[in-house]
């Protein structure tokens, strides 16, 4: 019986095999057709979003499309090429180039071809905003994007998601200013529901690279483009909830609401592989609690060590509950510390880098409050949860995994760096402490407004320290001279008297390079192997972490602005073509690069490419 048994299920299999690829020869693209707007969390959270039917937008084109994003979704065959065709083409804008049908045009009676209007309703989902007058969440949400659905593949389930695709009744300006708005209506930029295509390729770029670099964040997998410049930007992730998506319930003190989310995003993470299977409420929910603190400790020590403004702040709308990053059109990568830097979002200012940290710690102060309320049914003061252990534990981890990333900047493996921190400590500290006092060092210039905020300048730039040190102790195991390490760090941003050698400077340059090079030692020692061979292996893993040529946010709007200049000069292939090589070619983790092989970009825009690496050049260390 059990061969019979087994035969049974090899012929299912292979019954279940033919007929996917039946329906993969009748229709190639049958996955992404089932893209319709159906999605579980309209089941799961009455309440939790605003219904829109739909209609067909037309007049759009692909600008982008992420093939490799799409086949690990399996929306697309592995092996299809990376290569647009008309089939393709017509199945993405048909299922997403498509426009709500909002409160202005069902008011105004706004004429509609019925051929154009989509079957299913699509959802723009609720979240707490603090931009909003009401600070409860009453008001905020998806102020210009949808929920598309959802997709299953290989036991992973994906969300997605569209921005631009009309004017919302959760927009701020239509909270601020009582009316329904049209959707393009100039009156307003963000109000008005629309999205350009400078921003989705620009998302596109920095995303994709911050994916490859093992930066949490959503992905972009399809950008359309509209006459004026206008797109809509389609984004995936295997769960898009924000922490936002349960605060507002919670400010409301809506228990069955904020529960049917929480439980919604936990399943969605024991579905996905990311928590384990959990039986009781308290465990789903002393999870969920451990799983966010470690999340959010780790990403904001690794935005503070990378330089990455993300804008976080207590409500938890700029940021995805898993700590993925989102809403890229304030977020940036700077050159050097700038930990200054406030965005000038009108009416407010962002916080800088190094107060994420406490924007981040306040997201889990309230998930505390959360779960306690999930597992009590009472609702106590946050203030009460200010001595929380998992604000302690919270702090731990920042500190340990920013150390961790600080050791792996020079060069040394996560294994090497986490023996070095755990057997010398203080040795760690002393590194840590030399380097940060150059890394924090700002020009005497003062606060300087740029484009976009405010910031004063950071003038000492330490991936060049990290960078070119250990090829000068490959020639000789010494210290260099105090002038030789000042002319190294010291950026374009500096002023004559920042320059100046002072005494302090001197004892941190010696502290630094007597703690870098027992660093050297202990390694050498631990792994029983020469000084020599350490920092060989050391330097050619610096030379990719702290790359000369790294992209910033001030980089990429110009390397987006001359993309979309460009463009109509090659092919729609030609131009993913190129951006793919580019997005490549900022890998800065030694174990990733390998795995991409050299990827050169097409004949046809090797000039293009130069271009951009001395716009990264230029740019290095700004914003």
């Amino acid at each position: 019986p059990d061969v019979f048994y087994e035969i049974g299920k090899a012929r299912t299999k292979v019954s279940a095999v033919l007929k996917h690829q039946a329906q993969y020869q009748i229709d190639p693209y049958h996955k992404i057709r089932r893209i319709d707007g159906d999605h579980p969390f309209k089941d799961a959270v009455a309440g939790g979003f605003v219904p829109y039917k739909v209609r067909q937008r037309k007049k759009g084109k692909i600008a982008y499309f992420n093939y490799e994003l799409a086949k690990e979704m399996g929306l697309i065959d592995k092996q299809h090429p990376h290569k647009m065709n008309r089939q393709l083409s017509k199945t993405l804008l048909d299922t997403f180039a498509i426009q709500i049908i909002n409160e202005h045009d069902i008011i105004n009676q706004t004429k509609i071809d019925p051929k154009d209007i989509k079957k299913n309703s699509y959802m723009a989902t609720r979240y707490l905003q603090l931009q909003h007058p009401n600070k409860k969440g009453l008001t905020s949400g998806d102020g210009r994007s949808i929920w598309n659905g959802v997709i299953n593949h290989r036991g992973k389930t994906w969300d997605i998601s569209s921005c631009g695709t009309g004017a919302t009744c959760l927009s701020p300006a239509t909270a601020i200013n009582q009316k329904f708005y049209q959707t393009g209506d100039p009156s307003v930029s963000y109000g008005c529901g629309y999205s350009e295509v400078h921003e989705g390729i620009g998302n596109a770029i920095f995303s994709e690279i911050f994916h490859l670099n093992n930066i949490e964040t959503e992905r972009t997998l399809l950008v359309i483009e509209f006459p004026k410049g206008l797109s809509i930007n389609v984004r995936a992730g295997q769960n898009l909830l924000r922490p936002s998506h349960f605060f507002n319930h919670l400010k409301q003190s809506h228990y069955d609401r904020l529960k049917n989310a929480v439980d919604f995003f936990i399943d969605r993470q024991i579905k996905n592989g990311h928590y384990p299977k959990l039986k009781t409420p308290k465990s789903r929910y002393n999870t969920l609690l451990n799983s966010i603190c470690e999340t959010f400790a780790k990403i904001t020590a690794q935005y503070e060590c990378e330089y990455i403004f993300c804008w976080l702040d207590w409500d938890g709308d700029n940021i995805l509950a898993n700590g993925g990053i989102i809403d890229y059109g304030s977020v940036r990568q700077f050159g050097m510390y700038h930990h200054t830097y406030k965005f000038d979002d009108d009416e407010r200012w962002s916080t800088t880098i190094p107060q994420q940290k406490n924007k981040a710690r306040d997201i889990v102060k309230t998930f505390a409050q959360l779960c306690e309320f999930l597992k009590t049914k009472n609702k106590k003061p946050l203030k009460s949860f200010n001595n929380h252990p998992i604000l302690k534990k919270f702090d731990k981890i920042f500190q340990k995994h920013k150390e961790s990333i600080l050791l792996q900047k020079i060069g040394l493996t996560e294994r090497q760096a986490n023996l070095v921190r755990r057997k010398n400590s203080k040795l760690v500290k002393r590194y840590i402490e030399a380097y940060t006092y150059f890394e924090r060092a700002v020009s005497v210039e003062g606060p300087v407004e740029v484009t976009d905020g405010v910031t004063t300048n950071a003038i000492f730039c330490m991936r060049d320290i990290l960078r070119e040190f250990p090829m000068m102790l490959e020639k000789e195991f010494s210290n260099i001279t105090d002038q030789e390490f000042l002319d190294i760090i010291v950026s374009e941003y500096a002023l004559k008297e920042d320059k100046k050698l002072t005494t302090r400077r001197r004892k941190q340059i010696a502290q630094f390079q007597t703690a870098y090079m027992n660093i050297i030692k202990a390694i050498a020692n631990t792994e029983r192997k020469s000084v020599k061979r350490v920092l060989a292996n050391i330097s050619a893993r610096s030379a990719i972490i702290n790359r000369y040529e790294r992209i910033t946010g001030d980089a990429l709007i110009h390397i987006t602005t001359k993309l979309i200049r460009q463009k109509n000069n090659f092919t729609t292939d030609q131009l993913h073509s190129f951006i793919e090589s580019f997005i490549y070619d900022q890998i800065l983790i030694p174990e990733e690069r390998n795995k991409f092989p050299a990827n050169k970009p097409p004949r046809s825009t090797r000039k293009l490419m130069n271009h951009m690496v001395r716009i990264i050049r230029t740019h290095r260390e700004g914003i």
